[in-house]
Formats: C-alpha cells, sequence, structure tokens
C-alpha cells in the first residue's frame, strides 16, 4: 500500500504543537524513600524550624563565652568539665560533638584546639570566644512555616535528607508518564539487533517516565492501528516504518487510529519523524524512524521535549553545554536543523565527526558531545565559538577519541 508522503515541518514548529497540551502530569503521593528524581508538585512547608534546639557546629566544649574573657596561650583559664544532664554553670564545660544539642546554660562553644587538658576532669581555655560561637541557633536554617523545598523542584539527595530531617515522610510528586513503545518490524526476522528498544527505554528512564509496555509488532497497517488504540498509556512511541516507502505504514495507521498532525521534520538526523494523537483519549503519538541514530535524535528533540513535560521537567536537551571554539568549519543544508557529532582537539578546540549518515551511533559513542545547527544556518566557519553539548562524563578533560575519524571529502570535514 505504500507510507503517507512526508513533508518538512520545522522542529520549532512541532515544538509549539507539543507546547500547546504537554502539562505535567497528576500529582501522586510517594514515600520520601521513592521520591528520588522526582518533580515535587507542590512546595512543602516546614512543620518544624531547624535546628529544633540550639546545636553545636563543631566539636569542642560548651561553656559560658563571658567566662573566656582574657583567656589565652599565656593565660589558660580552667574548666571543670561536667555531663551535659547537668547543665553549665559558672566555671563549668560540656564536651560536645558538632550537632550535639547545646547544654542548658551554655551560649558558645570552644573548638577542640583552642583548648588543652589540664587536671584530670578539667580543660584550659586559650582564646577567648563570644556569644553563639559555632553554635546554630534554632530555626537559623529552616523557620516554622517556610517554604522547605519548593514546587517544581527536582529531588535529589541535598533535598531527600532536607525532608527526612524535618521528619517528612511522604511527599506530593508530578506522576510518571506511561510510555508504550511499538518497535515496527518488518514482514522477515531481521538479522540485526534491536538497538531502538532498549535505547528508547534508557531514555524514557532518564527523562521520568516509565514503560508499561515495549513489543515489536509487525509493520502492518492494520497491526499498527490496532496497537495505536489500545489503552493504558499516556504517550506512545512508534520505532519503524515512519518513511513514505512501499513498507512504511506508520504514518497511514496513525492517520487511520486518530490525526496524523506532523509527518517529516526538518531535522538531520530524524527527518521521516511524526506525530498525532490517536483516537483512544486523545493519546499523543510520535512516529520515530527506524535507523537508530534518527530515532535518537527524533527523540531527543521531539518525543522527549514532551516526555520531559509531562514528568514536570524542563523540555530542554538533558545535556549540559560549554561555548567552545571549532577547530574545523561545520557544513549544513540551510532550511534543516542539523545534529553535528564533536570531539575534543588536543589544542582544546572541538572539532566535527563524521556525521550519524556515516556512523550511525558511533558518532555519539565515540564523540564528547553534539553541536546544533539552527535551520537558518548554513554552519560555522573555522574559529567560531559554538555551543557544544556535553555527553554526560565527557566534559571535564579534552581528549582524542579514537574509532569515528573524519573521511575526506564528507560533509563536516
Amino acid at each position: 500500500m505504500g507510507g503517507a508522503s512526508c513533508s518538512r515541518a520545522r522542529v520549532g514548529d512541532v515544538a509549539a504543537w507539543i507546547e500547546a497540551w504537554a502539562a505535567p502530569m497528576a500529582p501522586e503521593n510517594v514515600p520520601l524513600a521513592e521520591a528520588a528524581g522526582r518533580v515535587l508538585a507542590a512546595d512543602v512547608p516546614a512543620r518544624t524550624e531547624l535546628p529544633r534546639l540550639d546545636r553545636a557546629a563543631a566539636d569542642g566544649f560548651a561553656l559560658v563565652a563571658d567566662e573566656t574573657v582574657g583567656a589565652g596561650a599565656y593565660n589558660p583559664l580552667p574548666f571543670r568539665l561536667v555531663p551535659a544532664s547537668a547543665g553549665v554553670r559558672s566555671g563549668h564545660a560540656v564536651a560536645v560533638e558538632s550537632g550535639d544539642p547545646l547544654p542548658a546554660g551554655a551560649d558558645a562553644v570552644v573548638r577542640l584546639e583552642h583548648a588543652a587538658p589540664d587536671m584530670p576532669g578539667t580543660i584550659s581555655i586559650i582564646a577567648p570566644v563570644a556569644i553563639g560561637n559555632e553554635v546554630e541557633r534554632a530555626g537559623s536554617h529552616v523557620a516554622l512555616g517556610s517554604v522547605l523545598v519548593a514546587g517544581d523542584r527536582r529531588l535529589g539527595p541535598g533535598e531527600i535528607g532536607l525532608l527526612a530531617a524535618a521528619g517528612v515522610e511522604r511527599v506530593s510528586v508530578v506522576g510518571r508518564p506511561r510510555v508504550r513503545c511499538l518497535l515496527a518490524a518488518g514482514p522477515q526476522p531481521s538479522a540485526t539487533h534491536d538497538a531502538n528498544g532498549p535505547m528508547l527505554a534508557a531514555l524514557i528512564e532518564r527523562d521520568g517516565g516509565v514503560v508499561v509496555e515495549r513489543r515489536r509488532v509487525e509493520r502492518s497497517r492494520a497491526v499498527l492501528r490496532d496497537a495505536l488504540g489500545s489503552p493504558g498509556a499516556d504517550i506512545v512511541l512508534v520505532a519503524g516504518g515512519t518513511g513514505p516507502g512501499a513498507g512504511d505504514e506508520a504514518a497511514g495507521a496513525l492517520a487511520d487510529a486518530g490525526e496524523l498532525t506532523i509527518h517529516g521534520v526538518a531535522l538531520r538526523p530524524g527527518e521521516t519523524a511524526g506525530a498525532g494523537r490517536a483516537a483512544a483519549g486523545g493519546v499523543p503519538v510520535f512516529l520515530l524512524p527506524g535507523t537508530p541514530a534518527a530515532c535518537l535524535w527524533a527523540y531527543e528533540l521531539l518525543a522527549g521535549s514532551a516526555l520531559r513535560r509531562l514528568a514536570g521537567r524542563s523540555p530542554e536537551l538533558a545535556f549540559a553545554t560549554r561555548q567552545m571554539r571549532l577547530g574545523r568549519k561545520i557544513v549544513s543544508e540551510i532550511g534543516m536543523t542539523e545534529i553535528c557529532p564533536m570531539r575534543f582537539s588536543p589544542d582544546g578546540q572541538v572539532e566535527p565527526l563524521a556525521s550519524f549518515a556515516e556512523a550511525g551511533l558511533v558518532a555519539a559513542a565515540g564523540g564528547d558531545g553534539f553541536v546544533i545547527v539552527p535551520e537558518a544556518s548554513e554552519g560555522y566557519p573555522q574559529g567560531s565559538a559554538v555551543t557544544v553539548h556535553l555527553y554526560p562524563g565527557r566534559g571535564q578533560t579534552p581528549r582524542v577519541t579514537a574509532g569515528v575519524q573524519r573521511q575526506p571529502g564528507k560533509r563536516g570535514v
């Protein structure tokens, strides 16, 4: 029957379509122990002040600050050591560790290095201190009723620790979007291993979604149409069968199942990507090319942006960036948004690798990052300052990358 013809929607137009409908999922209440990496759905107020009591901010001795006036190396002042339960009276000191409650009667802490052993049961102070020295006052970190952690914040280890310290046991977080991955297979078993399924699963996990189904389906218009109509997902990804060729039925199946809004994007790699909605609940559907490199970038710039919005995260690409100088020029087709793989050069600059069309996923696995050339640009000359999106773990020290080499006469040389 043949696939539908492809146009070339601008990446910006696809982004506007996504922005029009993609909003964070409904919140859910989860135990704090299961909330790491999730996005808070609302502010968490402090139901207690932190610290709850005045406490020592250093290891040392708690005492009355005024009694240290005149202390020095040539005038050590003796203090009798007493247990914390006895409280501090004139001439007394209590040994404390950082975080211990300040004993009753004490108003300062002398650090260990400013005290010296004396007779048994006593210490000598050799430096004066002011009231409040090395003391964290109750409520100095968080006041009662203030915002402990703001909504829309992704919970990392620091936030989890702060919430636990405040006695929070459960939090309201943005729900995780449920994703169905349909891998459109040809009529004959493939001689190659499936790259798209595991790759998409990793991307979905990174972006805050959860894969509720991942299965291979026949590259048949009827089979794909029925699979698109299945309930139980918040977003559907179809990998493969997106082109205009004789065996590419994904676009036609989406048109039958609901609405094909976009087919063909001015994105390289990823030209045959598409998007629309399945009639069952109006679930958004993204059509991703079957070639792994094209599948990757159609996900990153299109489907991934939608998924990150649904998960309450920023829709921006999940990569750190750095401004760097180009060691070699980049050439790109005007009217196309192009992803150019890059590597660090020994002189601290960045230079293009063989394109994804030439090297496939090796260009991603073997590179240090990538540059996005916008559709209005024909590329960048040598020496230009460009924004490099850095692959995780590869943004610290420039290195020479082996395995992926530029080829004379190829694009990006």
